[in-house]
């Protein structure tokens, strides 16, 4: 309700004049339909403009609207115009837009009004014909048919017609002369203002004829994709789905042809049209992916033994990258014997990973979906291989899992934390380590003195789950000796209890 109220400006724009007959089938048909209230409303934005004027009004507050209506400001006033106005715009009365003045930087809302049909032009519109005879029923209806539209003469209806009219350019003849200052005149003021007040949709993309020329004639989709010519918003929605998901025109067409992408009404259901844009999407990703692969296993593309070449100086030789020794990773058990720490990171900043592969999986070939997983990096993502050698470095030493699943997730986080040289996956891989150790420690449990005993005796949730019982502790001690006096008691006190005494 913010964005509409009385202090919000309008303009009312239209291009009639009501004639005596158009005042009758506003009171005898359009009242009856929409009520009263509309109808003042109606004569109210038409009065906006004089009477014997066409265009557009001088912008008003919509105050001047409340305080013609009599309506009372606030939400209740507001409530009350919309609803007069989505009447008058049902029966064809009556059009709303909103418009963005820049400099002012709020919104200006314009009502459009359109002239009332004429009776023959009513009683065809099936619609209107019903909702009229809801309101007023079958026999009236008959009598405002007749009392509107007089018929023709029986004698008349059935006799032959010849046209005696006299056409235009028989009896009057045109200058050739052009006046360019006419035709500017007519196109400022006309055809001009028209576009300003009804701006179109800007179209960045496909056109509708693009689209149209290339769409199957006879496919079920075929008249909401025609219509499209008439709805701008649905073919820039299509235009951004196509942009969204980088679609060709064959695909554009292709995806409009599928069923269920229109409603039956023709309007375009775009969840449905955004999930089969994102498959094909998702297909011609993974056959470019597939294509680039497959490109670079091309004899002449690749060193065969390098697997790809390393950068090369001014002077052609190949130049070896240095590591600092703030960025020395320690050397794995597998290598421990056959390189020290200098040559181990020389390894992983200067060799390709097939090389460090080799040496990992010794007892055998490295496995194919490795070798593609670490290829689908390195070319489609874009991974430099020295930060694809301290990947493996990390998942080898922390005895992590070599799945493709795991490896991509790995790979998407350094992606999206820009880790794209020795030193920063370096970084990484420490931050990931030091991490991993923070939570263990974490997570280990205490076993020392009390606190040990205590936890036992809780269960996951922490709570306890049995109550602790005293236990005797020690061994058994030997049976004493009674004396007589003392056997004598007890006997005695037996004889007491059972009453014998």
């Amino acid at each position: 309700m913010l964005h509409f109220s009385e202090y919000h400006r309008f303009v009312v724009v239209r291009d009639f004049a009501l004639s005596s007959l158009d005042y009758k089938m506003l009171t005898a048909m359009y009242q009856p339909m929409v009520g009263a209230y509309a109808i003042s409303l109606y004569y109210t934005l038409y009065h906006q403009l004089p009477s014997d004027k066409t265009g557009c009004s001088e912008i008003e507050q919509q105050r001047l609207l409340f305080l013609a209506m009599e309506l009372e400001s606030g939400e209740r006033g507001r409530k009350w115009l919309i609803e007069q106005t989505s009447k008058l715009e049902a029966v064809g009365l009556l059009r709303t837009s909103r418009r963005f003045a820049a400099a002012s930087e709020d919104y200006v809302y314009e009502y459009e009004l359109f002239e009332p049909l004429t009776p023959g032009e009513f009683f065809k519109n099936h619609h209107l014909t019903l909702l009229l005879r809801d309101k007023v029923g079958k026999y009236a209806l008959f009598a405002l048919r007749d009392e509107l539209i007089v018929p023709v003469a029986d004698e008349l209806k059935h006799a032959n017609t010849e046209n005696l009219s006299m056409p235009f350019y028989e009896l009057f003849r045109l200058s050739a002369e052009v006046d360019p200052e006419l035709e500017q005149a007519f196109f400022e003021s006309a055809a001009a203002v028209v576009n300003e007040r009804k701006p179109e949709v800007v179209n960045k993309g496909f056109s509708y004829a693009e689209i149209i020329m290339r769409f199957p004639h006879d496919s079920v989709n075929r008249e909401y994709v025609e219509s499209l010519k008439y709805e701008p918003e649905q073919l820039a929605t299509i235009n951004y789905v196509a942009k969204k998901y980088g679609l060709y025109l064959t695909d554009v067409c292709k995806l409009l042809d599928e069923d269920g992408v229109f409603e039956e009404g023709g309007q375009l259901v775009l969840e449905l049209l955004q999930h089969r844009a994102n498959q094909v999407f998702r297909q011609d990703k993974k056959r470019s992916e597939d294509r680039v692969r497959w490109m670079a296993k091309l004899p002449g593309k690749l060193e065969p033994e390098a697997g790809v070449r390393k950068p090369e100086d001014e002077d052609g030789q190949s130049k070896d990258k240095p590591v600092e020794m703030a960025y020395y990773l320690d050397v794995p058990d597998l290598f421990q014997g056959e390189c020290n720490q200098h040559q181990y990171n020389y390894i992983l900043r200067n060799e390709p990973y097939t090389f460090l592969l080799e040496k990992i999986f010794s007892r055998g070939t490295v496995p194919d979906g490795l070798l593609d997983t670490l290829s689908r990096v390195e070319l489609n993502y874009g991974l430099r291989e020295e930060v694809i050698n301290v990947l493996i470095h990390f998942i080898y030493i922390t005895k992590r899992s070599w799945s493709k699943k795991y490896m991509e997730a790995i790979v998407t986080d350094m992606l999206g934390k820009q880790v794209g040289s020795f030193e920063q996956a370096v970084h990484y891989v420490r931050e990931q380590m030091a991490y991993s150790e923070k939570k263990a420690r974490e997570t280990k449990p205490a076993f020392s003195g009390k606190g040990s005993s205590s936890a036992a005796g809780r269960g996951r949730s922490g709570a306890r789950q049995k109550p602790l019982i005293p236990v005797v502790q020690g061994g058994a001690k030997p049976a004493r000796t009674l004396t007589d006096a003392e056997r004598e008691e007890l006997r005695r006190k037996a004889l007491l209890l059972d009453g014998k005494a």
